[in-house]
């Protein structure tokens, strides 16, 4: 298998877990709104899920910068970047007592993410095949 194909064979497997990851903090939203968890607790499961999925997506713009992946680079830049200042400007860490009130902003920023790690997937799986293609 080339080196392009296993680059983009991991990256599919990065884009889906940190798929999943997304639907986890939305449903985990969602039951914090219909009152089937408390802030505290939700605070407590997604807090320990922030950093490792920004470092993952950090990491995986790393490697296509390492590949010289420029196009998968340049469309992941605008989220590391905003990752970047989430951690510098310590805002990544959900805070238990101001929950509610930022709900919204959570799950706006949430959707992003899922709709960002969604297209990344089937853009990753296409670069994939075309690699695959290509070497045969």
């Amino acid at each position: 298998m080339p080196s392009e194909a296993l680059l983009f064979l991991f990256a599919v497997i990065m884009a889906a877990v940190l798929l999943f990851t997304m639907v986890f903090f939305t449903i985990m939203f969602s039951d914090l709104e219909c009152d089937y968890i408390n802030p505290i607790d939700l605070c407590n499961k997604l807090n320990q899920f922030v950093l490792p999925e920004m470092m993952a997506h950090a990491f995986l713009a790393f490697i296509f910068l390492i590949n010289g992946s420029w196009i998968a680079l340049t469309i992941n830049a605008p989220l590391v970047a905003y990752n970047v200042n989430k951690v510098t400007s310590n805002k990544h860490m959900y805070d238990a007592t101001e929950i509610f009130r930022t709900l919204g902003q959570h799950k706006k920023e949430c959707f992003a993410k899922l709709g960002f790690y969604l297209i990344s997937f089937f853009y990753y799986l296409y670069r994939m095949i075309v690699a695959l293609i290509n070497e045969s």
